[in-house]
């Protein structure tokens, strides 16, 4: 069982305005991923929220949801949080709710790579650089809640690099996370 972890909780401070409530084709960012979400092979569904209105959505969709009270801490609180809240998973997929572009045919891929290797963390590279959604093995658990601040697990990648497959995506756009305006007006106009 492959469990999808969307990380929404975060403070949105770069863009001035809570993000994942900003609308692209008329539909928010985080509806966007939940939508990719469901529409992929994934086992199950758990959106890690902060703001109510973000929950509602994850609620309206018929996924699981939990609230993070502690999301000034980092995005590691919604790691773990997530981790926390599947109690049967063989690996954990982690998505950010700002990335509007994923979509389900990636989720699969990343998924289905995952799957048929005998490698125990899937990361995608855009452009040379490693990005999200990743895979990580629930072999890895017990250090993902461990995991403390803003980093995510990017100390565990680096500690297990010969674990980690490395899959090539070519359509850079797919891994783009909006941050600022001026990222959000690239991407509307």
């Amino acid at each position: 069982m492959i469990t999808g972890i969307i990380m929404a909780a975060g403070f949105s401070k770069r863009m001035g305005e809570d993000k994942l409530l900003m609308e692209i084709d008329g539909v928010n960012m985080v509806e966007r991923v939940i939508g990719s979400c469901k529409n992929s092979i994934l086992d199950e569904i758990i959106l890690i929220y902060r703001k109510e209105e973000v929950g509602k959505i994850g609620e309206k969709h018929q996924i699981k949801t939990a609230y993070n009270p502690n999301a000034h801490l980092g995005q590691s609180e919604s790691m773990k949080l997530g981790i926390k809240a599947t109690k049967t998973s063989d690996a954990y997929m982690f998505l950010t709710g700002d990335q509007p572009f994923v979509t389900s045919e990636l989720i699969d891929r990343l998924i289905d790579e995952y799957k048929k290797s005998e490698y125990s963390i899937v990361v995608p590279y855009y452009n040379g650089r490693n990005g999200t959604p990743t895979i990580f093995s629930s072999i890895y658990k017990e250090e993902l809640l461990e995991v403390e601040g803003d980093k995510g697990g990017r100390d565990i990648i680096k500690k297990n690099i010969s674990s980690v497959k490395k899959v090539i995506i070519t359509d850079e756009k797919l891994g783009f996370d909006v941050d600022t305006p001026k990222d959000f007006k690239g991407v509307v106009s």
